[in-house]
């Protein structure tokens, strides 16, 4: 029963397993069979949208490529037209050229036939003026025969009186057209200069000289004189063996003298002794050790001295060592100018004509402040301090306008530019205005002989006169030796005589006078 019963239940088992295996395969194929015609409907959807979409896209090309065959065909249309328009003015400028050209073509055979007509004019003066020749030469001769009968001097005397009195005739003449020619530079020049001088005066207002050799020291008391000197000597001798400078003690109550020619030693030996004054240890240890460190602190001084006049003159970009060299000129003084103020005097002045000129103020003033740079080293090195200046400036980078302004503005080279005329005129401006300098009574005697001398030397002169501070010379000429004709030759050669030997501030100015008198007695 029970093996039956498990049979049973085994072959009930499959049946149902087989009923279950039917159901699944009949619901599969009707989800597949499904399936197949929604595929099927879709595909049908797309081939359809797919056809749809070619024929758009069929049309569209078509519609595209003819407009773009009408674009090109426009293009191809405006294109031809503008090369068309091209030619046709190309065709109107050959065409003006080629009536230019024949219009030159006509002016030139004008042109050449006045020329030939002109050449045959030159051709018949040349002739007239060959027989006009020959005339006056026959004239001349005849001219020269009968003076020669007239005055029973043989032909060569004669010859040499004709070409005497002759000279004197080409001398008046060549004298009245060079006296025009320099009357009528000289006003437009004068013009010019006066303008620009005068605007760069008026602008500018300098102290009058009062640098020197020596400077005071004031005492605290008179027992510091003795402190000074010393035992035997020893302080003072050693304090001017250090510094380089004279130390004058005289009777001169509470002050003592500093002399030197080096303003920066002097300097030094100032600032020395004042220091030692007030620590008042003086022997000569101490000595030694405060003009030492007075030196030290000098470079600082001179750098400062410098850095200021840069400042005054407004330029920037300067050498470090332009800087000192500067600094020195402010203790440096030239016939009682401080060459320092002489020398921003001499930048402000350039400054001013190169605006008026129209040329650069920058290099201007450069040149005009660095003008005397020699003259900071001068006493060190052999040569003339322009050239001196010249070379420091080249050495330490300054422009070669610069350069050659500094070094050959006293004309030790020759002048190349309009530079160092400039920075000349300047310079004499600044040294010749009233009050600038001073000049020791030998050296203005000398100048004044010298000038007196110069005038002298040359023939027909009786006497010259150097009146107005050696500003003016005035020449007595004999008036049987040097025609009125040759005057303004006489005073031109003697200004040159004058500029070739003779150094001076501004100018001097030459007047050439001839004076006849006729003496009769009445009785």
């Amino acid at each position: 029963m029970t093996t039956s019963l498990i049979i049973g239940s085994i072959f009930g088992g499959l049946l149902a397993l087989v009923a279950v295996f039917a159901a699944g395969y009949l619901v599969r194929k009707s989800f597949a069979e499904r399936l197949i015609r929604t595929a099927e409907s879709k595909a049908r959807e797309m081939l359809v949208t797919a056809k749809r979409e070619s024929e758009d896209v069929l049309k569209r090309a078509d519609r595209e490529s003819k407009q773009s065959i009408l674009n090109a065909q426009r293009d191809f249309d405006d294109k031809f037209a503008q090369t068309r328009r091209d030619l046709e003015n190309l065709q109107k400028v050959l065409k003006n050229k080629e009536d230019s050209l024949e219009q030159k073509g006509v002016q030139a055979e004008k042109k050449e036939r006045e020329a030939l007509f002109k050449l045959q004019e030159a051709l018949q003066k040349e002739k007239a003026l060959f027989d006009k020749e020959r005339s006056l030469d026959k004239l001349l001769e005849e001219e020269r025969l009968a003076l020669s009968r007239v005055s029973s001097l043989d032909p060569e005397h004669a010859r040499e009186e004709y070409l005497r009195r002759m000279e004197i005739e080409l001398r008046g003449e060549a004298g009245k057209l060079v006296r025009e020619i320099e009357s009528k530079a000289r006003e437009e020049a004068d013009d010019k200069a006066r303008k620009i001088l005068s605007l760069a005066m008026q602008r500018f207002a300098a102290p009058h000289a009062i640098e020197s050799t020596v400077t005071v020291v004031t005492l605290p008391s008179e027992e510091m004189k003795g402190r000074i000197i010393g035992k035997d000597g020893r302080n003072i001798k050693t304090f001017e063996t250090l510094t380089g400078v004279d130390l004058v003690i005289d009777e001169t109550p509470g002050a003592v003298v500093l002399s030197a020619f080096d303003g920066v030693r002097r300097e030094v030996a100032r600032l020395a002794l004042e220091e030692l004054l007030k620590d008042g240890r003086i022997q000569p240890a101490r000595i030694e050790e405060v003009v030492q460190k007075t030196k030290r602190n000098m470079e600082n001084v001179l750098k400062e001295e410098g850095e200021k006049a840069l400042a005054q003159a407004n330029l920037t970009n300067v050498h470090p060592e332009v800087v000192k060299l500067l600094g020195r000129l402010r203790f440096r003084s030239s016939y009682g100018q401080n060459v320092l103020d002489h020398s921003l005097e001499v930048a402000s002045l350039l400054n001013v004509i190169a605006g008026e000129m129209g040329i650069d103020p920058v290099l201007a003033r450069r040149a005009g402040l660095l003008h005397d740079l020699g003259k900071a080293v001068s006493a060190d090195v052999e040569g003339p301090h322009a050239l001196i200046g010249g070379e420091l400036a080249r050495r330490y980078g300054e422009p070669p306008d610069v350069v050659h302004g500094i070094e050959a503005h006293h004309e030790d080279i020759e002048m190349q530019s309009v530079w160092p005329m400039l920075v000349q005129a300047a310079d004499a401006l600044s040294a010749a205005r009233p009050g600038a300098r001073r000049e020791t009574l030998d050296n203005y005697v000398k100048r004044l002989t010298a000038l007196e001398e110069i005038a002298d030397r040359h023939p027909g002169v009786e006497k010259s006169y150097a009146i107005q501070g050696g500003r003016e010379v005035r020449v007595i000429v004999k008036p049987d030796s040097v025609p009125e004709q040759g005057l303004p030759a006489l005073a031109r050669e003697i200004s040159k005589k004058i500029q070739e030997n003779l150094r001076f501030p501004g100018q001097i100015k030459v007047i050439v006078i001839r004076e006849t008198r006729v003496e009769d007695v009445a009785k």
